[in-house]
């Protein structure tokens, strides 16, 4: 009995010690440990009808690619997303996409569009947020200052939440037979520094200039020395520029080195700025994104894509995504969607969206 007794008292003493190693070790987590699910096109508004049966009738590719919709940003932050996408077009004068052709579109169907409420938004100069020009225009917050407003009221009603990284797509690009973009240059690529300013101290950022520290470079503090404790980190965002080299070589004529910069750049490694990489098929390319998240990177990668894991209740993108270690994993379906038929949902198995991948 005694020695039955002193088995027990072991076994007490044990678990007495890996919870208090646990707890010290969480006082070790960097941001870059965790593991989180967000959202693609995160301010999407769905595509009213008659829109879409007019895309289905030139291309039901397209017309089936663009059948998502997201809630306001303040409802997928209480969900427990982490990770948020904005498309952000270039306006500095306004009013230059206040009259999407959509709503021509419904009217030439015979139907009445849905109301459009924040057309005078559009007016203001200042960067706007939507998906595709006339077609797609619809947006929880067509104005990138509001829908950083809402962002930081969430934020200051919930201190001490996990970071929130933002990924941003400065859009540009032709698309026939719809009105033709303001072209993003270094001034315009700017400005989406100088508008998150404008709503976010410096307080609140997770800066290239934090994270690089003493180190001659990003790329070598993030290899070396790392990212920020998570502890350090809590509460504030991390901003990204999702774009191409032509772009992002324009981003660092104003800002060398990030140096001053809010954005960290899509950049491939070997390159002084390289911290955060975007590699959106965790199948293709599951080797690469291990490599890069083992030496350091943080990485972003997709569950899903135009629809199309969705509507054939397909997970394999999402388990190797997970399995790859990528930090930031987006979906459009973190809940089942409600514009076609499939229980397909991108959730941890805990029923979260937000996980310490890996533990010192």
């Amino acid at each position: 009995m005694k020695t039955l007794y002193t088995i027990f008292s072991l076994i007490a003493f044990i678990q007495f010690f890996n919870n208090s190693a646990y707890k010290n070790s969480l006082e070790d987590i960097k941001i870059n440990d965790i593991q989180i699910i967000g959202s693609h096109n995160s301010y999407k508004v769905a595509i009213e009808r008659p829109i879409l049966d007019y895309l289905f009738q030139l291309d039901s590719a397209t017309g089936r690619s663009l059948q998502y919709e997201h809630p306001p940003f303040t409802e997928q932050l209480e969900l427990g997303l982490r990770n948020l996408e904005l498309d952000v077009f270039n306006d500095p004068k306004g009013s230059y996409y206040s009259n999407p052709a959509g709503l021509d579109i419904v009217k030439a169907s015979g139907n009445i569009p849905l109301p459009f409420d924040q057309a005078n938004k559009l007016k203001v100069p200042g960067l706007k947020v939507f998906h595709v020009q006339e077609i797609d225009f619809r947006s929880n917050q067509l104005l990138f200052k509001d829908a950083l407003t809402e962002l930081k009221k969430w934020s200051d009603k919930n201190p001490g939440h996990t970071p929130i990284i933002v990924t941003i797509n400065a859009k540009d690009g032709e698309i026939p037979n719809t009105l033709k973009p303001l072209i993003f240059d270094a001034e315009a690529l700017q400005t989406i520094d100088a508008e998150i300013r404008s709503i976010f101290s410096e307080e609140k950022l997770i800066t290239p200039d934090l994270v690089r520290g003493s180190s001659t470079t990003l790329e070598e503090a993030v290899l070396k020395d790392g990212w920020p404790k998570l502890k350090d980190v809590n509460g504030k965002f991390l901003f990204v520029l999702d774009e191409g080299d032509a772009k992002l070589d324009l981003y660092l004529q104003r800002f060398p080195s990030l140096k001053g910069a809010v954005l960290f750049v899509n950049k491939a490694e070997g390159n002084p700025e390289a911290a955060f990489r975007i590699v959106n098929d965790p199948i293709a390319d599951f080797d690469k994104i291990k490599e890069l998240v083992a030496l350091g990177y943080m990485v972003r990668t997709r569950a899903d894509a135009d629809t199309k894991e969705a509507r054939a209740n397909n997970y394999s993108k999402f388990e190797k995504a997970k399995e790859s270690g990528a930090q930031i994993i987006t979906t459009d379906y973190y809940v089942p969607s409600k514009l076609f038929e499939s229980d397909y949902q991108v959730i941890f198995d805990d029923g979260t969206y937000e996980r310490i991948k890996k533990r010192p």
